[in-house]
């Protein structure tokens, strides 16, 4: 299979499974993610998504030897004349997304890591846009993303010169959040992924709707946005109840810290109220 999923403790990894080619992406592949994604998004059972590819490579991008003999764009996901229904690697999804990049995401492969909702990156990873270098143009959004991420001028710089941004510097840059040993990266992403799934689903997804609206907002326009989403969860959808019983779960281990300090004859500190 080109994809595989596993789903376990409400968290689905999906593993691009072209290891020969580097996960390229072909006909197959490409149609495969945004069909899982769109499954797993409407499953009760998962609240987190960790993408990542079979060692060596994140992905290459599309399949340019497909490309150069039959000159289809999107690695033929859509043959018909119409327009996609949606814009970028992904269908519409209101589950979290986390990329988890463990070597080289390359052109389309890289638009496939930015589609994402944040990235961990093993010391692996290398990222490069080649849309130039092998005459395409970026269509999943790179244009829009890169730069929101790393700023106008590096995303032009890595764009017209096709240069690959090592996991170091491309953490200094922002494009991704964390780099880790690669017999890490999984581990790590997992967890974060297992971090969200124990926030009740509603509430990361108001949260994630927020961050992606507040992103296409400016100044005042954003902020009068957020605070009138703000009003609406407190008037509407705040729980009361789940409160409490959050606090009482701080208070109880600062309670459990205390009592363990003070048996080892350490430090006393005071649980913080809540």
């Amino acid at each position: 299979m080109v994809l595989l999923v596993d789903v376990r403790d409400k968290v689905a990894l999906m593993t691009l499974n072209r290891p020969e080619a580097r996960n390229a992406l072909s006909p197959d592949l490409a149609a495969a993610i945004p069909e899982a994604v769109a499954e797993l998004d409407a499953r009760p059972d998962v609240a987190a998504i960790v993408m990542t590819g079979a060692d060596p490579a994140f992905c290459a991008g599309f399949d340019l030897k497909r490309l150069a003999t039959t000159g289809t764009s999107r690695a033929e996901r859509n043959t018909s004349a119409e327009p996609p229904p949606y814009w970028g690697p992904f269908p519409p999804h209101t589950t979290p997304i986390i990329g988890a990049v463990n070597g080289p995401a390359v052109t389309g492969g890289f638009e496939l890591a930015l589609g994402c909702d944040f990235l961990i990156a093993s010391e692996r990873a290398r990222f490069a846009d080649t849309h130039a270098r092998v005459g395409l143009m970026p269509g999943w959004g790179l244009t829009i993303r890169l730069p929101q991420l790393i700023g106008p001028a590096r995303a032009l710089q890595m764009s017209v010169t096709g240069e690959f941004v090592d996991g170091r510097r491309a953490c200094d840059w922002g494009l991704v959040n964390e780099v880790v040993p690669h017999d890490e990266l999984l581990p790590r992403a997992m967890d974060i992924a297992r971090q969200i799934a124990d926030i009740p689903a509603v509430y990361v997804t108001e949260v994630r709707d927020m961050y992606r609206e507040m992103a296409e907002l400016d100044g005042d326009a954003a902020y009068a946005r957020e605070h009138t989403r703000a009003r609406a969860w407190m008037d509407n959808r705040f729980d009361q109840a789940r409160l409490a019983e959050v606090r009482q779960g701080i208070v109880d281990r600062g309670r459990t810290f205390v009592a363990d300090t003070a048996a080892d004859g350490t430090t006393d500190p005071q649980p913080q109220e809540a």
